[in-house]
């Protein structure tokens, strides 16, 4: 009991923090995929729309001004309305800042209103009772490393160190990531929020992704880094990886660590350089794209 009162003074205390200054950002619409390329946009926090072969997906869409009361700090990098129709949406975990019932409404509820099929979403296992009933045309459920087809793209979910409960005691969902893969273009993988943990170098070795979306905020205390990477921890995940371009999320948009909201991107730049692999880290505001042509070496980012 005493934890759990010790967790809501927390969360108060980042709500109160989380409506000091006005929200920043601009929103844009989305750039268009070609057939033989990977286009990438962030949405801000750990939400992205990823166009790949012919297919457009969503990964932990959250619009929303607010969870609950915690209100973030920088405005979604799209509008709902501005969407291309949409194949898929995926969700790693439960969490309220990646499973947004009201971003998950707004999504199946503008597909229908300009008369397009509902999108399919994918969740781990133990999470499709939340989303059953959103307009969603099918729910579909993975556990780590097993795998679904969608036209000519193959999601595979892949393991994490976190955990996915949506309240407190409910503590049977699962967690994850995924990898996006299809022939000809370049796959992606979004870690979903997690720990440093040997799984990424398996992931690497069976899944080879090449574009990898990996979380850099909430690590402070270092508690919090039992189930978050802190920048330089995200940066070796990487290299685990054995990917070709890291593109960072899960910072500067909601204050839930402790550590400085300005804090996160720096040092992972920091540690890239350090590396020698400060090429290979692109940072996208939010609403800008980074397009992957069908030749990693062909690389271009799009604000």
């Amino acid at each position: 009991m005493a934890f759990r009162w010790e967790k809501l003074r927390q969360l108060w205390r980042l709500v109160r923090e989380s409506h000091a200054l006005p929200m920043a950002g601009e929103t844009q619409k989305p750039v268009i995929a070609a057939s033989d390329a990977v286009a990438i946009m962030f949405i801000g926090h750990s939400s992205f729309l990823v166009q790949t072969a012919g297919m457009a997906v969503l990964i932990d869409p959250v619009f929303a001004t607010r969870l609950i009361l915690l209100r973030r700090q920088r405005r979604a990098g799209v509008r709902v309305r501005d969407l291309p129709d949409i194949d898929a949406v995926l969700l790693t975990h439960a969490h309220m800042d990646h499973l947004n019932l009201p971003s998950l409404r707004a999504v199946t509820r503008e597909m229908r209103r300009r008369g397009r099929p509902a999108p399919i979403t994918i969740v781990p296992n133990g999470v499709e009772d939340l989303v059953r009933k959103l307009g969603f045309a099918k729910v579909v459920s993975l556990a780590w490393w097993q795998a679904t087809e969608i036209g000519a793209l193959t999601i595979t979910a892949t393991p994490a160190k976190h955990w996915g409960a949506r309240m407190f005691n409910d503590t049977h969902r699962g967690f994850g990531g995924y990898v996006l893969q299809a022939a000809g273009v370049p796959s992606v993988y979004h870690s979903g929020d997690t720990a440093y943990f040997r799984g990424f170098g398996e992931i690497g070795r069976r899944l080879h992704p090449e574009i990898a979306l990996l979380p850099i905020g909430a690590y402070f205390p270092d508690s919090y880094r039992g189930v978050h990477t802190s920048p330089e921890e995200a940066l070796q995940g990487f290299l685990d990886l054995g990917a070709t371009t890291m593109i960072p999320m899960h910072f500067n948009t909601f204050r839930l660590g402790r550590e400085p909201m300005d804090e996160p991107l720096p040092r992972l730049l920091a540690a890239a350089e350090g590396a020698g692999v400060g090429a290979m880290v692109q940072v996208l505001e939010e609403g800008e794209s980074f397009v992957a042509m069908t030749r990693v070496e062909e690389l271009v980012a799009h604000a």
